[in-house]
């Protein structure tokens, strides 16, 4: 058994000090109700989609390296909590920016994810490899982010690794779709009159632009692949668009264990029965599997197109 927390916030654009409190904060809550392993949002650091809007230089400002600040940080806090913590943010190595995800460790071990599938700005590399490692409590954790996960060969090849945990940090909900029948944006009108008008904002969060969107897809991927799938999300207002929030633990069956319905900061909490992995539906289907037929997988068709022009085109 482990028990899980997932955390929705709404980061401040470009306030390290002030995102890194809402982060301690919520950590500490957490320990102290017994949580093992904490998750935080996509670039929840830096706050998310006014990046899109920044300069290079901009960017390369605010990134830090691998051992930077704000990774030493969180990991001392981890140790300090006996706490597993991820988090988003920029990182930059060898002069190369990457949206990345950090997950602290108790024992002073840090594990960084880079997004594979980055499309917020030309300035941004995607990563080349998976994320999957243990932890101190016997079960192995894989790490993607949002786009990644939409991408159901990501989740899949995560699963072989022996994840039975996936830590799915998003920044979604009322983004505008290119697709007819995908989620659109929510107007910020409504987020911005939510002490005046609440059941307006919980109506759009719930809706077809917020949970309705990602119950389309989201359980999919942890019974299919038969995980525990812990989704961490922004909230609010993020420049000039809307995130749901919605944070939910799922089991490898595909359902919700634990969700905040809230429209404000919150953290769900949910015990992870590990015994269910081996026995779900998703690993009978993995040992299924005839690897000799999966060649077209891997082949090119010529229609390739990288993340960004998949995202807005």
């Amino acid at each position: 058994m482990l028990r899980a927390a997932t955390v929705q916030f709404e980061p401040r654009p470009g306030a390290k000090e002030y995102n890194l409190a809402r982060i301690e904060h919520f950590a500490r809550a957490a320990a102290d109700d017994g949580v093992q392993l904490v998750a935080f949002p996509e670039m929840c650091l830096l706050g998310y989609w006014h990046l899109t809007k920044r300069d290079a230089g901009y960017l390369h400002d605010v990134a830090e390296p691998d051992d930077g600040p704000s990774i030493a940080r969180i990991s001392a806090l981890a140790a300090e909590l006996h706490l597993g913590i991820g988090f988003g943010l920029l990182t930059e190595r060898d002069g190369w920016l990457f949206n990345a995800y950090a997950v602290c460790l108790p024992d002073g071990t840090v594990h960084i994810h880079r997004k594979l599938h980055a499309f917020e700005h030309e300035a941004i590399s995607c990563g080349g490899r998976y994320t999957v490692f243990d932890t101190p409590w016997d079960v192995r954790v894989g790490v993607l982010i949002c786009y990644d996960n939409n991408l159901i060969e990501n989740v899949r090849a995560t699963a072989l690794l022996g994840a039975q945990i996936l830590l799915a940090p998003h920044q979604t909900g009322g983004t505008n779709s290119v697709s007819p029948h995908g989620m659109k944006p929510i107007p910020l009108s409504i987020w911005e009159r939510r002490h005046a008008d609440p059941a307006a904002v919980e109506d759009a969060f719930r809706g077809p632009n917020g949970r309705e969107w990602l119950l389309r897809w989201l359980p999919s991927r942890a019974h299919d692949n038969g995980l525990f799938l812990i989704f961490s999300n922004g909230v609010g207002r993020d420049d000039d668009e809307v995130r749901t929030g919605n944070a939910m633990i799922i089991d490898p069956y595909g359902r919700i264990i634990a969700e905040s319905w809230a429209t404000a900061d919150a953290m769900a909490i949910a015990d992870l029965d590990l015994d269910l992995v081996p026995a779900s539906t998703g690993r009978r289907w993995l040992r299924a599997r005839r690897p000799e037929l999966y060649r077209p997988l891997t082949a090119k068709y010529g229609d390739e197109v990288d993340a960004r022009t998949a995202r807005f085109s």
